[in-house]
Formats: structure tokens, sequence, C-alpha cells
């Protein structure tokens, strides 16, 4: 969903918290970062005009601006590392697109080369383009660097074809496909996109011209729309769907009537694997049959459509939460297994703290429908099941240890997380849980929001030995942490298995702090 390219949008966001004192949110010490770990941290936090539980989306927006700036002028060459996994390593769409743009205007500014190849790599969907634009349109008028606009025109060029000009260039964006093309100029590829690129500016202006031969796509949907409505409900074969391009977001409104089995049955082959993931509850709603629903779930259980899809782990979990039926348990259960391939095979004794405070109960998205609290489960059970020898352990007030069951799925194992009362939604006292349970454990995982209450301690970390590392996940990005990040103390941002893979890398010597 856009979050820059909307009409009449209105940000009534409060400010940040605007003290500098180094203490966390709950008043313990913290510890100041450098600012490349800054923004890294908040980077794979940062879901952009949305406010955290100890921080505003206004302030944090901010942050996030100023940390770019500094970066992309101080350190050019990380920076040009960074922007690209942001965007396909974390998938973080507005916070690449933030972080590219202010960035660019950075750069430009200080003279520094590069930015329009980092600008290009930000945008990965065809509505990014017109996103980034109405970014810059909206934040700092239309007097658009050549590098930014460069960067934009190259990937409408990669990106524009029918098909995503059928999903995405709608008129309820205040920057269509049309102004992208108007104000950025891009060199079409090929005569065929030449001719898209004009009739997307006929789309924009409103002129009355006919759809050009060589887009027979567009024509098909065309020819789709002229039906009466009483004649689209026959239309039920999927490759005269699929070859007018139809979406099932396209398909309800064009036949003007609910999403019964029939529709379903007919758009489930076109659609993509994301798709099918966000609409089981709806096919168990709508009564699909039970050779359909096979047919998805096989689809959601091939490993090869889990790595190309790209999923992040937590969807499966929400898939999961949200549909009524059996029937997509297992296939889920296998799809997140085939996620979760890359995290470590961990040898040793590994402690692994999930931080269930009442913070931690704050939504990981703007939809709500993931707590912080269950990504930090999920990916804390997935590591645990991957060790040779995990002490789980749910950390607030209280602490107590989640016994593993052998053979149990991650998924099932999360259910039994919920169901044992293990989230508390009390105070953060990770120094108080660290020195409960750690016991000669070969590393230590803690996953938290890392606003640590005060109670004398000036390091969470204190109670491990200096030689035995410890690894902190921090799912909101603060500007202060609970412990140093030097030595063998090791913080990271976000949740993903890219980012899980540092452990063994770390251990085996090498100091690279960044999965890219």
């Amino acid at each position: 969903m856009a979050k820059f390219n909307v009409k009449l949008r209105q940000n009534n966001h409060g400010a940040d918290l605007g003290a500098d004192r180094i203490v966390t949110a709950e008043g313990a010490p913290g510890f100041a970062r450098d600012p490349r770990t800054a923004l890294f941290l908040l980077g794979v936090s940062n879901m952009v005009g949305e406010d955290t539980f100890y921080e505003g989306a206004a302030g944090r927006d901010t942050r996030f601006r100023e940390l770019v700036a500094d970066v992309a002028v101080t350190d050019p060459e990380w920076f040009a590392r960074f922007v690209p996994w942001l965007r396909t390593g974390a998938m973080l769409r507005s916070a690449s697109v933030v972080a590219a743009l202010e960035g660019a205007r950075a750069q430009v500014t200080a003279g520094i080369p590069g930015s329009r190849a980092i600008v290009d790599a930000a945008l990965q969907r065809a509505d990014e383009p017109g996103e980034a634009l109405a970014y810059w349109l909206g934040r700092y008028g239309r007097a658009v660097p050549k590098p930014v606009k460069r960067g934009i025109a190259d990937a409408a060029v990669r990106l524009y074809h029918e098909r995503s000009l059928l999903k995405y260039d709608s008129d309820s964006s205040a920057v269509r496909f049309g102004d992208v093309v108007d104000l950025t100029h891009p060199t079409a590829k090929n005569g065929r996109q030449g001719d898209l690129f004009r009739h997307a500016l006929d789309r924009r202006h409103q002129r009355d011209n006919p759809i050009p031969a060589s887009l027979e796509l567009l024509t098909a949907r065309a020819e789709l729309m002229a039906l009466p409505v009483e004649q689209r409900r026959e239309i039920t074969d999927p490759a005269v769907l699929g070859a007018a391009g139809m979406t099932w977001e396209a398909l309800a409104g064009w036949r003007q009537t609910a999403m019964d089995a029939t529709a379903w049955e007919a758009i489930i082959p076109s659609m993509g694997y994301l798709a099918l993931l966000r609409n089981l509850r709806n096919f168990d709603q709508a009564g699909v049959s039970d050779a359909v629903a096979e047919s998805v779930a096989a689809r959601l259980a091939d490993p090869t459509q889990v790595t190309a899809s790209r999923v992040l782990p937590m969807r499966f979990l929400s898939a999961y939460n949200a549909a009524p039926s059996l029937r997509w348990a297992y296939p889920l259960e296998r799809a997140l297994q085939h996620a979760l391939a890359n995290v470590p095979a961990l040898d040793g004794r590994t402690l692994v703290l999930i931080d269930t405070s009442g913070s931690m109960n704050s939504g990981f998205s703007k939809d709500g429908t993931l707590r912080c609290w269950d990504a930090a489960t999920v990916f804390g059970l997935a590591l645990a099941a991957r060790a040779r020898d995990a002490t789980v352990v749910s950390f607030s007030n209280a602490t107590r240890v989640f016994p593993a069951v052998a053979g149990e799925s991650v998924l099932a194992a999360v259910r039994r997380f919920k169901d044992g009362g293990y989230f508390y939604g009390g105070g953060t006292e990770t120094e108080k849980a660290v020195r409960a349970h750690y016991d000669r454990h070969d590393r230590v995982v803690i996953l938290t929001d890392e606003q640590a209450h005060w109670h004398g301690s000036t390091d969470v970390a204190a109670a491990v030995p200096e030689q035995v590392p410890v690894y902190t996940w921090n799912l909101a990005g603060y500007r202060v942490g609970h412990t140093p990040t030097t030595g063998n103390r090791h913080t990271f941002g976000g949740l993903s298995d890219a980012a899980f893979r540092m452990i063994p890398l770390i251990e085996a010597g090498s100091r690279e702090q960044w999965p890219f």
C-alpha cells in the first residue's frame, strides 16, 4: 500500500521524546550507537510514518532522515550497499525509498556521485517509481536533481509493462505512471514499451486515443470491461481472465458481486504466491472446492515457490492465525520450515531470551495482524529448533523457561507458547532474566526492543563473561540500546533469516557486521 503516493495526505502524528539523556525509555542506563549502526537498526525496523510504543512517528522519521544524510556522505560505499539490501534483503519498501531519496539529496549537495544507481535499486515494484516521485514532490517540490530523476526513470523502464499498468496505475494516486513518464523522461527499451508510455500519458491526461495495437493485454482487458454486467459473471475461464491481466483485486469490482467459489476458482490459477497466502480465509468462506484447495496447498508448500516468493516467515504465522480451516495448517508449517532453511544450525549451548513485555505487544506492522512479540517468538523458536542444545526463556518482570518438545514444528510451538501463557505483558527486566538463566551457555540471543528497566545494573549483558557472545535483535530500532556494541556484544535490527546467518560468521572469526 502506498504511503507517499496518495491524495490529500495529512500527518498529525506526535513528536519525538526529545530527551538527550543516555537512558532507555524505562530509565535504565543506555548506550549510544555509531551512525551506521543506528541507521541500520532504525532502517530495518522503520515502517515510516508510524508510531511505536516509545517513539512518535514524526521524531522517528526525522531521526531516520538525519542518519541517512550523515551516513550517505561520510560512508557512501557502505550506504550504496545498505539501501539495495534494505529493499531486497530486509524487504522494506518505504524505508528504502526514503533512504535512497534522502541519501541522494545529501550526496548531490556534497558532490558525491552514485546516487542514481541507489535510487534505481531501491525501487523494485512498479508502483514505487510513483511512490518515490510523490515523496520528493511532497517534501522538496518540483526541482528534482538529475540523479534522482534518472534513477526513477531507470526503474520505470525496468518495471513498467502492461500488467503493472493495470495493477498499479490508479486514479487514487497523486502521481500516476504518466506523471513519472512526463517528469523523468524514461527512454523506452523497445517500441512496445514506447507505446505503453504514450498510452500511460493518454490515460493520465484523459485523451480519447485508441489503445495501441501492440498492447494486446490492455486490449483484451478493454474488451472484458465493455461487456454488460450481466454477462461478466459468465466468464469463468482462467485463460480468458489471465489473458486480460485480471487480478483477484479487480475481479470482484468487474463482476459487481461478491467473490463466490466459482469466481475464486477462476482466478486462483493466475494468483501469485503472496496473494494466495493472504486469501486463505476468503477461499474457505466462499467454499472453494477441496480439489482447488489441494492445488493451493501444493503451491504453498513448494520449496521452490517459497524461495522465489521471498515471503518473510512472519507472513506464514499471520496466515496460520487467520485461516479457519485445518486444511491449510500442514502446508503452512512446511512453507515456514522452507522459509527458515537459512537459519543456521548452532553447535554448543544457546540461551534464547524472548522479550514479552508490554511494549512488545505493539504492532509489528501497520495492519496489526502480528505483534512484535509474535515475530520475536517465531524467530526465537526457529533458532532454538536449529540449535543443538537451546534454552528458551520468556521474560518480562517474571521469567519462565519454555520446554522443547521433540519433533514439534515451529508453528505448533508458537501456538503452545501463546496458549501456555508465555506472553507476560509487564515490564522489561532484561538484566534480571540474563542473570537468572545464563548457565555456562556458549552464546546468548536476546529478542527485544531493548527498553530495559533500571534496577542498578549498567549493562544487561554484564552477567555474561566477556568471551561469550551476546547477540541482541532489536525489533524497534530505538535510539538508545541496552548494551554497547563492542567486542563480543553484537546488536542487529529487524528479523530475517539473512540476519541470523551472522551468528556463525561472527563466531568463525569474521568481523563484518552487516548482512550485505
